[in-house]
């Protein structure tokens, strides 16, 4: 018999909560500031069959390639060889989130001598080794072995403890081994809480009515996405989009895509992208298809139903072989962390032409900047960093200032920061005008000057938006252009490269200035009141509400 309802929704809720508490443990025992703090890593759920059943409201990355990623560990363990307490870890890009820093890592979970399901959790740790610290070097890099090391799926832990040979080598291959480490064991806590708890589950109400719950709602998940997509116009949607460069002196990436609806399908085609290129900037198709799953969940059940391997099955995605979204071995994907919004941009200017009440315009360009140097005491440091855009403005309501709009990862606390490195922060605030103009209003972005407290730290930069600007929609106006600028200590200013890679003396200021986000519909069909409202908040100036919003009072 078919569960009912109220079974459905307890149980649903409380592999829901299990998720969310698997991500409450990994928070509260991490070591790194992006994963503490920044919350830049993932938990989900899984059944015996390796389907995606539920998951912490985290990264979409992470997230859309957690499937692929558990298939792709189970082909090198059988479920016979997996004992209570195994956890298996991989990092590498095409079978998990695109590069090697994101280092997935899953445990089985037993009731008696049967495996009942899995649970997985995905941290993007501080440094995994290469070229430069922190593990996303664009210039100069053009092979994978270049961007650090690389673990295909590998038991870290089992019952009697860590595997103490392999953290011997991730330590040796890193850095900040103590942070890495550290946070490695943090995932194992989160494993630990989640098979747990879902063991809990299916010795309360029967490994029948679980699974038979979980299979209930991946159907009924799917069939709310199907029925969705229906009511959308059938067609095939293009838009193309541009990339400003691969590193200094390089050209602009071509980006294309057609979003084909069809009945109650959507397929996502990428043909006319340009190739991969010789920089450590190229998507892999499982960081692309994160991100195809993402807008289709966006533009179906975002706010009604939790993520789940039944939402995936109305999406396909196809993409040239060795083209810039579909990068093939053994070419550099360390820099994909930029891309993400790009590849969501880019499905929603196609999407936009069919349901434009359901996207919105382009967003700011976020800024990941990794600073590394030495504290006076000869310890090394590295400081990840997210300084965060906007969200474009929407049909029916104004973008959203300094909020990503495609990940769960946050702005970290500006007092940690100083606390643990030799940087003191001097500005952090929003840019007026960033925002586009529209009948809604583009997010505004970030400012953010960083001051060197010692000699020689380096950096690593990594951004995008300062030669092609985040696009409105309907008559909305682009938001505004980003830059990297150095002050020096002597007050000269320079614009340095969005991803490229320097070194600093004492005194030496970086501003980041995030791109800002597009408008959405004309301007001059705002209303009189929000514009005041603008302008006495200091988000436009008196020229902009003039000259483009056409204020007369």
């Amino acid at each position: 018999m078919a569960p009912d309802s109220l079974t459905v929704a307890i149980i649903w809720g409380k592999l829901t909560a299990i998720a969310e508490e698997m991500a409450t443990a990994l928070s509260h025992t991490a070591y790194s500031d992006q994963v503490r703090e920044g919350g830049d890593f993932s938990t989900a759920l899984f059944n015996a069959r390796g389907e995606l059943i539920a998951q912490a409201d985290r990264s979409p990355a992470h997230l859309g390639s957690m499937p692929s990623s558990v298939t792709n560990m189970l082909q090198y363990y059988d479920a016979e060889d997996l004992a209570p307490g195994d956890v298996v870890v991989l990092n590498d890009p095409h079978l998990g989130a695109g590069h090697l820093p994101d280092v997935f890592a899953l445990s089985p979970v037993h009731v008696g001598e049967t495996i009942v399901g899995y649970v997985c959790a995905t941290i993007h740790v501080t440094d995994i080794g290469g070229m430069l610290a922190g593990s996303q070097a664009v210039a100069g890099v053009t092979e994978s072995i270049q961007e650090g090391l690389r673990l295909l799926p590998t038991r870290l832990f089992s019952a009697d403890g860590p595997n103490q040979e392999v953290l011997r080598i991730i330590a040796a291959n890193v850095r900040v081994p103590d942070q890495v480490l550290g946070d490695i064991r943090a995932q194992r806590s989160a494993l630990y809480v989640g098979a747990k708890k879902l063991a809990e589950v299916y010795e309360r109400y029967g490994a029948e009515t679980v699974d038979a719950v979980a299979d209930s709602f991946l159907d009924s998940s799917e069939r709310a996405v199907r029925e969705l997509i229906e009511k959308m116009p059938d067609g095939s949607y293009n838009f193309v989009d541009h990339l400003d460069d691969t590193g200094p002196g390089s050209d602009p990436v071509r980006m294309e895509v057609t979003v084909t609806i069809s009945g109650s399908e959507i397929h996502f085609d990428f043909t006319g992208t340009g190739p991969q290129t010789q920089s450590g900037l190229n998507s892999t198709l499982s960081y692309t298809r994160s991100y195809c799953y993402w807008v289709t969940k966006a533009i179906t059940t975002r706010e009604t139903i939790p993520q789940n391997s039944g939402q995936l099955r109305p999406v396909s995605i196809s993409a040239p072989d060795a083209c810039f979204l579909n990068a093939k071995e053994p070419i550099a994907v360390g820099g994909r962390a930029c891309l993400n919004q790009r590849i969501v941009e880019l499905l929603f200017g196609a999407l936009a032409q069919a349901v434009p009440e359901l996207v919105h315009a382009a967003s700011g360009q976020w800024v990941n900047p990794i600073f590394a140097g030495t504290h006076a005491s000869g310890e090394p440091f590295i400081l990840y960093d997210f300084i965060i855009g906007g969200v474009g403005g929407r049909a029916h309501r104004d973008g959203v200032d300094a909020m990503s709009p495609v990940f769960s990862c946050e702005n970290v606390p500006i007092e940690i920061q100083e606390a643990q490195y030799p940087i003191l922060v001097e500005r952090f605030e929003f840019i007026t005008d960033s925002g586009g103009a529209g009948e809604q209003r583009g997010g505004l972005s970030l400012r953010k000057d960083i001051r060197m407290l010692t000699e020689g730290i380096k950096l690593s930069n990594l951004t995008d938006r300062q030669r092609f600007a985040p696009y409105g929609l309907h008559g909305g106006e682009d938001g505004k252009l980003g830059e990297t600028v150095l002050i020096s200590g002597s007050g000269g200013e320079e614009k340095l490269e969005s991803k490229g890679a320097f070194t600093f003396e004492e005194g030496d200021v970086v501003s980041f200035r995030c791109a800002g986000s597009g408008g959405f519909g004309d301007p001059r069909q705002r209303s009189r009141e929000a514009v005041r409202h603008d302008l006495e908040d200091g988000l436009i100036s008196e020229q902009k509400a003039r000259d483009v919003y056409a204020l007369d009072d």
